[in-house]
């Protein structure tokens, strides 16, 4: 690992050293949730709508996109405590993602033991992720699947329009 990437690391993990966004990264996720909707960035990187569990309100953040055997998955970097995991559970796994298009979405959540592949692929095309699974971008199997309990993966299935 280089300087910068030490350096970055360090950064991604204060913005988020509570487990939740901090007043620098909120600005930075708004604009990044923007780029990633609407479509002219790689198809990975997208914006995820979820419903506030407790406000009903969208919430909004930019996420990526982890491809896997033919699927695609979202991962939380933030583990268990994300607030967007606990909203995706309480709304029966029901969001929208945006990226060009949007589209209606379940995300169905994957056993502990079928993580580690999908949280090892993440790695690989998430930079900002890594840093908060302290994982490398070649991280090993066996890495994966020490932080697999701890670490949500969604697998994203597109739901018919109505």
């Amino acid at each position: 690992m280089g300087v910068f990437d030490g350096i970055f690391q360090r950064y991604s993990r204060w913005m988020y050293r509570s487990g939740r966004p901090n007043w620098l990264a909120r600005p930075q996720n708004r604009l990044s949730s923007i780029a990633f909707g609407a479509g002219v960035m790689p198809r990975r990187l997208a914006s995820l709508e979820v419903t506030g569990r407790h406000s009903g309100e969208p919430i909004t953040l930019p996420v990526v996109i982890a491809d896997w055997e033919g699927a695609e998955y979202l991962v939380s970097m933030l583990g268990e405590e994300a607030n967007w995991v606990k909203n995706i559970r309480a709304a029966n796994g029901v969001a929208k993602l945006h990226r060009g298009r949007t589209e209606t979405v379940q995300l169905d959540e994957i056993s502990v033991g079928e993580r580690p592949p999908v949280i090892r692929r993440y790695a690989q095309v998430a930079p900002s992720g890594r840093s908060h699974l302290m994982l490398t971008g070649d991280a090993t199997i066996e890495q994966c699947v020490e932080i697999a309990p701890r670490t949500p993966v969604f697998r994203i299935s597109i739901l018919p329009t109505s």
